[in-house]
């Protein structure tokens, strides 16, 4: 009887870790795939563009005849290190990911790619900028940093975001995910 019990509980044993073996193996669905390595992208869709500086400018604007407006002188570049916390919790949740196929692989390898192209970016170029606003700082300055980034990133970035939107395109439309692609 003993043995009997014995080998119950190895057999139990073994089945439970191949059940999670199995489990641990198997890749997220599609529509969760493409949620964190396409749609999450949208976040910093406004990269290396006049709409994203104006965004953190506007970040320091006070209006004399609105209380409520009046800044501490740190708002631009709040807004930046809450940026630069999601972009990063974004890329740490891209890398988890396990992707199974060529498809899968090729799409979590351009997401995780963009995030590494425009974290750096914003640690550096927009934090730097986000201070000049803060501090009411010359416009000429704040000018040369944009100027920086679009002449640095711009171009490579709208071929790498062009190129993951496009394999995201194919991978929702081949696995059913619905998408209103701003149209």
């Amino acid at each position: 009887m003993n043995k009997l019990q014995a080998l119950s509980h190895k057999t139990l044993f073994y089945f439970l870790a191949l059940s999670m073996l199995f489990l641990a193996s198997c890749s997220e669905p599609p529509a969760q795939f493409f949620d964190i390595t396409v749609l999450n992208t949208n976040a910093f869709n406004d990269f290396a563009s006049p709409d994203l500086a104006r965004h953190i400018n506007e970040e320091t604007k006070e209006f004399p005849d609105i209380p409520s407006s009046k800044k501490k002188g740190d708002e631009a570049v709040t807004t930046i290190t809450n940026k630069i916390l999601y972009l990063e919790q974004s890329l740490d949740k891209v890398k988890k990911l396990s992707a199974s196929g060529d498809e899968q692989k090729e799409i979590k390898e351009l997401s995780t790619r963009l995030y590494e192209m425009v974290i750096p970016v914003y640690k550096k170029e927009y934090m730097d900028y986000a201070k000049l606003c803060d501090a009411h700082g010359d416009q000429s300055a704040k000018d040369a940093i944009l100027k920086g980034i679009d002449e640095k990133y711009r171009a490579d970035f709208e071929k790498s975001y062009s190129n993951l939107m496009e394999k995201g395109k194919a991978y929702a439309a081949a696995n059913d995910i619905q998408v209103n692609w701003g149209q």
